[in-house]
């Protein structure tokens, strides 16, 4: 593993999509692919120039390997996912089409990275060259992987490593209860918060709105760094991103922006991912937040989970410029 290399934790998965916005009932196909919250990440971060390395695990079999070489493919270090269990997750994707929205159905338990124990990853090795620590929520979905992660977290702790945990809850996973009582075991380890109001609400207990739920947030958990995206729709069926960031002084907003949705999945890890690389590179707050949100917005665009876009391309878009041009 090379020096600054972003780490992160969670499951791998095996994405099965119908064709041509067929309900699961309908079709006779299913296109494969492969994703996983943490891994999206890694992938839009080795895009651009940043080395990334997945921890999880995956069974021993063509299975596994298919999913792990699906993901060197795009340049992320496998080298830290264990080959154990027989079960890949799996989550089959029905995309939605005008008033009909997408739906996800998952198969998640059992599997290899559900089974995970804290002794199988050897932390000190995997962040000895860590600059950076992600995760999500669905990385806490089972006591063994919650276990497993706290005893990375105590390393890149103790290694001085910034770690960021996205919420990323999923209703269809577990209860919000359950995930309240994790997040908040865990929470205290994260430098970078990335959410919601809703989720500052709904799991943390935060009762403010707007702009004060934000800076409240933050001071409730002891933050250094605060992000919430927000998501709208008009009474025309227009859909609208936006985020704002909070670095416990000033807060930065991003313009909205109208989203042309091909694919709404995985387009909060292109926002993760961007505002890592910018914290990463020190870039100013302003554009930092403005950066992640033109990741986001632009992964809308892109069918599957992975935000394949260049740094000049959403460097375009943040500019204002060239919006739905021709590049020749």
């Amino acid at each position: 593993m090379q020096k600054n290399t972003v780490t992160l934790f969670g499951e791998l998965l095996l994405r099965l999509d119908t064709p041509d916005h067929q309900r699961l009932e309908q079709a006779d196909s299913l296109q494969v692919s492969y994703t996983g919250g943490e891994a999206n990440v890694a992938v839009a971060l080795s895009q651009w120039g940043v080395e990334s390395s997945i921890v999880s695990a995956v069974p021993e079999n063509a299975l596994g390997k298919a999913c792990l070489n699906h993901f060197r493919r795009y340049g992320v270090n496998t080298d830290s996912v264990v080959r154990t269990g027989d079960r890949l997750g799996t989550l089959y994707v029905e995309k939605g089409a005008g008033q009909r929205g997408t739906r996800v159905t998952y198969d998640r338990e059992a599997t290899s990275f559900r089974k995970i124990q804290p002794e199988d990853i050897d932390w000190q090795r995997v962040l000895v060259n860590c600059s950076w620590f992600h995760f999500t929520g669905t990385a806490l979905v089972s006591p063994s992987t919650r276990n497993t992660l706290i005893a990375g977290l105590k390393i890149a702790r103790e290694l001085e490593i910034p770690t960021s945990f996205d919420v990323s809850y999923r209703s269809k996973l577990w209860s919000v209860a359950e995930a309240t009582k994790a997040f908040q075991e865990v929470i205290s380890n994260a430098d970078l918060l990335i959410g919601s109001e809703l989720d500052a609400s709904t799991f943390f207990g935060v009762t403010q709105t707007g702009d004060q739920a934000l800076q409240d947030l933050h001071q409730k958990l002891g933050l250094k760094w605060t992000a919430f995206t927000d998501r709208r729709s008009d009474e025309f069926g227009r859909n609208f991103y936006s985020a704002k960031f909070f670095d416990g002084e000033t807060i930065f907003k991003s313009d909205e922006q109208q989203t042309f949705n091909v694919d709404r999945i995985g387009t909060g890890d292109a926002f993760a991912a961007g505002l890592i690389y910018c914290l990463l590179n020190k870039s100013p707050d302003k554009y930092s937040v403005d950066f992640a949100t033109a990741a986001a917005v632009l992964k809308h665009t892109i069918s599957g989970d992975f935000a394949l876009l260049s740094r000049s391309e959403i460097d375009v878009f943040v500019q204002g410029n060239a919006k739905g041009k021709i590049s020749r």
